[in-house]
């Protein structure tokens, strides 16, 4: 695949040059384009060494006055990392005053933005507005993540890892669209079970990786209902989000939303026990021993397996150890088309981490381990077994 990477004008412009290898790890072509603005943070030098390519920079000092065009023209995809709030207005406006804006007018191919920029300007509505005028024209975004910016602020603003910005690549060069029959509903985070008004028994799942799961699904063409527990990560863009609390609360959002779905992915980390009657008043500590008596809360995956019908339905487990005895046991007994089982209660992967690795169990008897990947990868990897799993059921029933 030959991928045109223009890069902006931000601190962020390091992490560039990072994803320009990793494109070229996968076996893409690379060519940079660079703004003048980006040039005072990196050097062309730095991706022409990269890429084994000229760096394009400027509009008038090139081989030949359609330079742009022809560029435009001889590659697959253009992505822009990082893609400041500058950048942004000036693609969604139609202004072309440099090689890098000129050439996007000239582009017909699939686009990929990666923002970057101060938490207020990200925030700001004229920054909003230009993000929606391009994604309505079916660009893809990633980003930007949350954490603590090059100004000193902390918010939504960081460039998305180039990890995570060559998997979305990946997923706009493949342009699968082969979701868009399909309602997908998936749950996300932890619950949390209230012990009195201010204190509760909950679990360290992020929601990282069922959100990642609604994000891939909805690129992929699927209308996505995605009802959450607490967590701390913005709203997957064009996914239909309900928030709730409590294991009771998302069983019946689960219930009330699933006449539609094709697709039931429970990837949810929901409690498994909850007091029955919660005091009105905060329990005052004292110097004497406190018990707690906990009731079952609902079993979510097993209700859905008795009421399944012709969906699909994927579970998750959580385990500590015998990983795939304990896939293959709640497969059975929830009955799931497909379980994802991950170990958890180590920093790389798992509740708190960026990263999973997993081994997916399947009603047909397969046994597939992924390895170690950002939990966009993973949830890529996962949509493809799904359709792969629906085909071979459709065609075990004779369908």
């Amino acid at each position: 695949m030959r991928i045109i990477l223009g890069v902006g004008g931000g601190i962020a412009a390091y992490k560039s040059a990072e994803l320009a290898r990793l494109l070229m790890d996968r076996g893409h072509a690379v060519q940079a384009v660079m703004t003048t603005a980006s040039q005072e943070f990196l050097r062309p030098l730095t991706f022409a060494a990269l890429t084994g390519r000229k760096v394009l920079t400027d509009l008038f000092a090139i081989e030949s006055a359609i330079e742009h065009i022809s560029v435009a023209q001889e590659h697959d995809l253009l992505v822009v990392a990082p893609a400041t709030a500058d950048l942004l207005a000036k693609l969604a406006h139609g202004i072309a005053d440099d090689f890098l804006t000129t050439l996007y007018l000239a582009f017909t191919g699939p686009v990929v933005l990666a923002p970057a920029m101060n938490v207020n300007m990200w925030q700001h509505p004229a920054t909003q507005a230009n993000l929606e005028t391009l994604e309505r024209r079916g660009h893809l975004t990633v980003g930007p993540a949350e954490g603590y910016l090059a100004c000193g602020m902390t918010g939504a603003g960081r460039l998305a890892s180039p990890e995570e910005i060559s998997e979305r690549i990946e997923l706009a060069i493949e342009n699968r669209r082969d979701l868009e029959e399909e309602t997908v509903l998936v749950t996300a985070g932890p619950t949390q079970e209230p012990l009195d008004p201010v204190r509760f028994i909950s679990n360290r799942s992020s929601g990282r990786m069922g959100y990642a799961l609604a994000e891939v699904a909805a690129a992929r063409g699927a209308r996505v209902i995605l009802i959450s527990g607490p967590v701390h990560l913005p709203q997957p863009r064009g996914v239909e989000l309900i928030a709730v609390r409590t294991a009771s609360e998302m069983h019946d959002k689960v219930f009330e939303n699933l006449g539609p779905a094709t697709i039931v992915i429970k990837s949810a980390a929901v409690a498994d026990f909850h007091l029955s009657k919660v005091p009105e008043q905060k329990v005052k500590k004292t110097a004497a021993r406190v018990s707690l008596e906990l009731d079952p809360t609902p079993d979510i995956l097993a209700e859905l397996g008795r009421k399944k019908g012709d969906r699909l339905l994927i579970g998750f487990a959580a385990e500590t150890q015998n990983l795939i005895q304990e896939a293959r046991r709640k497969l059975e007994s929830k009955n799931c088309d497909m379980v994802v089982a991950n170990l958890v209660g180590t920093a790389d992967t798992g509740f708190e981490s960026e990263q999973n690795e997993v081994v997916l169990v399947t009603r047909t008897g397969e046994t597939l381990p992924f390895s170690r990947a950002p939990k966009r990868e993973i949830a890529g990897r996962i949509f493809d077994e799904i359709m792969k799993l629906r085909l071979a059921i459709h065609a075990a029933d004779g369908r």
